[in-house]
Formats: structure tokens, sequence, C-alpha cells
């Protein structure tokens, strides 16, 4: 055969055998996570967490020691299997989001796949809560767990703050970043809390959305900057304004943007 019979050769295209040969791969990890972690949590209910060695876990989901070592750096983070890949797809939400999306609005809906990942095995999830409760090592685990959310919220806030929707030099932004992504994560915590100690039960769904709307309202002004707002109808459910003799009236919803307000007052104020 010449070169140039070898060299015409049509080169192969193996990215999508690739990627699917990639999302094979991180299901299969994922799912030998979870099997660890469940003969983790069987073990630590029976025999205590202090008795239980790293040997016993791999041996009761039959791997050797490496192979648990590939997964976990200790027997503590075997009870946080889902952690790291939740933390990827709390991220993905945040470089996803619409751009008319109030940043607080997205940044609910990252943690809200914390939430789908206690949600999908809910007898584990209450167990591990429990475990947690008598076992102080791992509640320092799932602190730092949840701290990195914190961390990858506070960061995307910090890039959405109006700097016109408060009177200073901008040294407060970490602040006010840090506190709303803590409120946010606080709000999820309190529910995710409050629905493990009823054994899973109950709608968690509504009773996070109306502990985000309060942490909303509280934080929402002045997070804002970077975003195209989509058009709003000019309705009397966004602001209405009455004028009564010398006095001006102007009622507004809780969760309308500052700047929206105060447009509709300086129109009444030029419609009087």
């Amino acid at each position: 055969m010449s070169q140039a019979a070898k060299t015409s050769r049509t080169p192969a295209t193996p990215d999508a055998p690739e990627s699917a040969a990639g999302s094979r791969a991180a299901a299969q990890r994922l799912r030998m996570r979870r099997e660890l972690a469940a003969a983790a949590m069987e073990l630590f209910a029976t025999k205590g967490y202090e008795a239980t060695t790293v040997d016993e876990i791999a041996a009761a989901a039959g791997v050797a020691r490496r192979t648990f070592f590939r997964h976990f750096r200790s027997k503590e983070e075997a009870i946080f299997p889902d952690h790291d890949d939740t933390l990827v797809r709390a991220e993905a939400v945040l470089n996803a989001a619409p751009a008319h999306e109030h940043p607080l609005d997205t940044v609910c809906r990252g943690i809200k796949e914390v939430m789908k990942m206690y949600a999908a095995r809910p007898e584990i999830s209450v167990q591990r809560y429990k475990l947690t409760r008598e076992v102080p090592t791992l509640r320092e685990a799932e602190i730092a767990s949840v701290a990195r959310y914190e961390r990858l919220f506070t960061r995307y806030l910090l890039g959405h703050f109006d700097e016109h929707a408060h009177h200073d030099d901008g040294n407060d932004d970490p602040l006010l970043a840090e506190v709303a992504a803590s409120a946010v994560v606080t709000a999820h915590n309190h529910v995710l809390r409050r629905w493990l100690r009823a054994g899973g039960q109950g709608d968690v769904e509504t009773q996070l959305d109306h502990a985000f709307a309060i942490v909303r309202r509280t934080f929402g002004t002045g997070i804002g900057a970077g975003r195209t707002a989509a058009p709003r109808a000019a309705t009397p459910s966004t602001a209405s304004v009455a004028s009564q003799g010398e006095v001006l009236v102007a009622v507004a919803r809780t969760d309308a943007p500052l700047d929206e307000v105060m447009k509709t007052i300086e129109q009444a104020l030029r419609d009087r």
C-alpha cells in the first residue's frame, strides 16, 4: 500500500462514543459511591461509627480497600457520596440561568439540587441525619459541605450587585453577597431539617418556595446588575398609585424591584 493510500483514510470521530463512555463512567462512579455509602450506613447503624473500619465497609460492599480509597478519602466522606456531583449540578444551574431571572431566584433554584439529592433517597437521608446528630465528626463534615455551596453562591451573587441601589462605594458588596447566599442556604437547611425530622414526609417543595420568598423580599433589592429584565406589562399588580389632595399614596408588590417602584412614583408625581 502506498504512503498516499495510508494518509487518505478518513480519521475516526470518536467524540460521541467518548462522550457516551464518559457518561457511563460517571454513572458507574456514582453507583459505586452510593453502594459504599449504603454499606457504611448499615455498619454504622449496627456496629457504631467508631467501631467500623474502612476494610469492613469495603468488604460489605464487595470491593477491595483500594477501591474504597479511589472514591473516598475517609469513612467520614462515605456518608456524603453525592455532594460533589450535586455541587456540579448547582453550578450548572447558575451558568445556564436566563438573563431575565433575578439572581437570588437563580441561587434558590441552584440549591434545590441539594434538596433533590436528599429527596431521591429519603430513607437513607433520614438515617444519615440521625447519625450526623450523634457523631460530631460527621456533623463537622456536613458543615464543610454546606460551606462549599455558600462559597459558590456568594461568588455568583457578588457579580450581580446593582451599584445604583445603595449609596456606598461598593466595599459592602462582598458582605451583602455573603449574607444573601448564607440566607438562601439557611432557609434551605431549615426546611430540610424539618422534613428530615418528619421522616422525609411532607410537601417540601411548597415549604422551600415559602422560605425562599422570605429571603427574596429581604435581600432582593440591590442584586441585579448584569441582568436584562424581561419586559413587564404595566398592570396594577406591579404597582398602583393614587393621589389624595397633597398626599401621594403608592402601593407596590413587596417583591417589585426598587427601580420600578421609583419610576412609578416619579410618573405619578409628573401626572399630578
